[in-house]
């Protein structure tokens, strides 16, 4: 089955949940098609009956009964095709709003890899701009290719009852045009692809540009950016006008072109032969012109969404590309039994990238109410243990257990339902101060909402703000200061009271108050917890139980601070670095600031 044939069918099976709605509005559109096209067959009547001399002349009483009949059927028309339209145009919008639920569900089963790969604006637009696209193919394609279809079918029907001859030769107009409509196809597709590939990048361009507007005007890039985004943009604008090229000649020009032409000669011909042998009556010739006449609106509607259809195809290709994609069901984690927590790595080997290794053989414990640091420089690979702690990544090679348990064997919600972490960069949802804290967890009362940022010192800031714990923020918090959005994500992670608590570089971005502030509070909330801490600030973990240092992917030294301090390696210079202290003449930092890096980078 080609990729094409599969697309058409997963989009029927989601048609089909609606079969009925559909088949009720199908009927409805028949009675409408049937009604619209009484109407010149009444005025044949009316013209061989009551019109010509060899009809009935003068009977007006007829006349206007058929009259009132034609009426009846224009009214009967109008409201069937009011109903059947609201149908299937609603419908459509039911297809619509499943798909798209089904996307954003699946992403949140789609492995980290796939976003450390993707700009965020490309899944933004699969999530917004491609399932509207594909509505429009459900709402074109139920309200203008059905509908034309059926119209047809009526059309001949009613042309064979006027007359076999006229319409058999007719007949030859529906290849005709399909034939057109593949050459049409085949060449806009082409067109269209590019299209949908060039929106994507531009909407993942704009989302980048907005999340790093200030690195763009610190650097003075805004030409440069325009420049990359006019580049993308005139690409579609150039592909967009040789697909409108396509459209312009093979839609409405050569079918009006055609419809003339095939009026033209049955008027010539047939119309000819009927004066001279009176073998047609005057209103066969015109209900029959009519019908012909209204062949033609059908065929230039399906046209008129032949573009939206192709459009329609490319993105649901994206978006099924996204669903098929491999992905772990969110499960219930609510019976998930408190651990103890104790957290060890066995021999821990990881690579984002296969042959390039970013942890080597990793092993430590950590036990419940310890707080175990990790320190080191840029790429030494300390985000990537807690990554995978999380579950966020599945290791290459090693074990990674909690009291036991490889964690590989537990769902990740439950794995990290009695998990807390805190990051470098907070981010706050847009809401208000207290959903920030509880993220509309039942469980969390305004109560223990309060206390959570009481313990972290959060409380008194919060409680002057002019609405208190009902503060609106900002999406990502930008009204509040770092140290605040801070103070507000410890609330959070303390708040859901976890027995692993992981702080991800957290104190990195405040300042030394609001730092006396969060060790004050931990020391308190890591009590019968296992912390695990990202840490550049050393000395915000002076107070660990184990501090591991790594380098490039190993852990080189591990102890508590004075015991690393003693041994005057690489964590007695990160930390020396930092102080900005001095030690001896001979020893290695008793270099300059720069002697002393270079030192630390080439080891």
């Amino acid at each position: 089955m080609n990729s094409k044939q599969s697309t058409a069918r997963r989009l029927l099976g989601y048609a089909l949940a609606y079969k009925f709605r559909i088949a009720g509005a199908l009927l409805l559109l028949v009675v409408a098609v049937g009604a619209e096209l009484g109407g010149p067959y009444i005025t044949k009547t009316i013209i061989d009956r009551h019109l010509t001399t060899n009809g009935t002349s003068g009977d007006w009483s007829a006349v206007l009964g058929l009259l009132a009949l034609y009426m009846g059927l224009l009214l009967a028309a109008s409201v069937c095709n009011y109903s059947q339209s609201y149908l299937l145009q609603s419908t459509a919008l039911r297809i619509i709003r499943n798909m798209r639920m089904d996307l954003m569900g699946h992403i949140h089963r789609i492995p980290l890899r796939y976003f450390d790969n993707t700009p965020i604006g490309q899944v933004v637009s699969r999530i917004a701009n491609d399932t509207e696209a594909v509505r429009d193919l459900f709402m074109s394609f139920m309200a203008t290719f059905v509908v034309s279809l059926i119209q047809l079918a009526g059309i001949f029907v009613a042309l064979f009852i006027l007359d076999a001859r006229l319409a058999l030769f007719c007949l030859l107009l529906p290849p005709l045009f399909a034939i057109i409509m593949a050459v049409h196809l085949k060449y806009s597709k082409v067109f269209i692809t590019i299209m949908r590939a060039r929106l994507s990048d531009m909407n993942a361009m704009i989302n980048e540009s907005i999340t790093v507007m200030p690195i763009i005007q610190a650097f003075r890039r805004e030409r440069k950016t325009r420049e990359e985004f006019e580049s993308l943009n005139v690409d579609r604008y150039v592909n967009q006008i040789k697909q409108f090229r396509v459209f312009s000649l093979s839609s409405r020009n050569i079918v009006g072109t055609i419809g003339s032409l095939v009026t033209a000669m049955v008027i010539w011909y047939f119309g000819g032969e009927s004066l001279a042998t009176a073998a047609f009556s005057f209103g066969v010739l015109y209900a029959f012109i009519d019908y012909l006449g209204r062949i033609f609106q059908p065929i230039i509607g399906i046209f008129d969404q032949l573009t939206n259809a192709q459009r329609a195809f490319v993105s649901a290709d994206k978006v099924f590309a996204i669903l098929d994609m491999e992905g772990k069901e969110v499960e219930q984690a609510d019976d998930a039994a408190r651990p103890e927590g104790v957290v060890r790595f066995q021999d821990v080997t990881f690579a984002y990238k296969t042959g390039e290794n970013v942890l080597k053989g990793i092993s430590f414990e950590a036990r419940r109410g310890e707080t175990v640091a990790l320190v080191g420089h840029t790429g030494s690979g300390k985000s990537s243990i807690m990554n995978l702690l999380l579950g966020f990544y599945e290791p290459d090679q090693g074990v990674i257990t909690i009291d036991g348990r490889d964690i590989s064997t537990l769902s990740k919600q439950e794995l990290r339902k009695h998990m807390g972490i805190v990051l470098q960069d907070p981010f706050l949802f847009a809401g208000d101060i207290k959903s920030n804290v509880s993220l509309y967890n039942p469980d969390i009362t305004i109560d223990r909402v309060k206390r959570a940022l009481a313990e972290v010192g959060a409380a008194a800031f919060v409680e002057q703000l002019p609405n208190g714990y009902d503060e609106q923020v900002v999406e990502r918090g930008s009204t509040l200061s770092s140290g605040q959005r801070q103070l507000i994500s410890f609330a959070r992670a303390l708040a859901f009271d976890p027995s692993i608590l992981i702080l991800d570089e957290a104190t990195a971005s405040i300042d030394s108050e609001t730092e006396g502030l969060i060790q004050r509070a931990l020391q308190v909330v890591s009590h019968g917890r296992t912390t695990l801490v990202i840490a550049h600030r050393l000395s915000t973990i002076r107070e660990a139980d184990q501090i591991l240092v790594l380098h490039r992917g190993e852990i080189v030294e591990r102890g508590n601070h004075d015991e690393l301090m003693a041994l005057q390696g690489r964590y007695f210079k990160m930390y020396q670095l930092q102080k900005g202290e001095k030690p001896a003449v001979g020893s290695p930092a008793s270099a300059t600031w720069s002697e002393r890096s270079a030192a630390i980078v080439s080891d």
